[in-house]
């Protein structure tokens, strides 16, 4: 019986799914072992998040936990972290007549992430020598056609 018609089946190991899910995996445990080992005052997700709103002044609560594919719970968790050490500061605001939590840097804030990019620099430097600027693109535009396919499938609000 011809076998050309059927076709081919893609096990997960070796679908673009599972290597994105590796990836992530990998690059989470690495950025944890670098901030462990470049400072004790923050880690990455707090990092991520100072950087974030260092680039999205008075960003509400909501907006950054979109923007940073978190929920609301740890959103709120990393904040208080950021708060209570000075970091950021948080305020209510309203937007179209609703109440909104909104978000800050401080002078704190901003020193720490300062002296923390240019400690990360070099490590940065390394891994863009190693990859490059031309596969970078590469990666990021090909990820941006996998989601917008998977965006058309999936219903899900990000």
């Amino acid at each position: 019986m011809p076998t050309e018609n059927k076709p081919k089946i893609m096990h997960y190991i070796d679908s673009p799914q599972y290597e994105l899910e590796l990836t992530s995996k990998y690059c989470k445990a690495l950025l944890s072992q670098v901030f462990a080992k470049v400072t004790k005052e923050i880690s990455g997700e707090e990092f991520a998040m100072l950087d974030t709103i260092s680039c999205n002044k008075g960003m509400c609560q909501r907006d950054l936990a979109k923007m940073l594919l978190k929920d609301r719970a740890n959103t709120g968790r990393l904040l208080e972290s950021l708060e209570k050490k000075g970091f950021v500061l948080r305020y209510n605001d309203t937007k179209n007549n609703r109440l909104v939590r909104k978000v800050d840097i401080t002078p704190e804030g901003e020193k720490i992430l300062e002296v923390l990019t240019e400690k990360l620099a070099p490590i940065r430097a390394k891994a863009d020598e190693i990859i490059g600027e031309e596969d970078l693109i590469i990666m990021r535009a090909s990820l941006k056609k996998l989601r917008d396919v998977a965006s058309k499938v999936v219903d899900i609000q990000i």
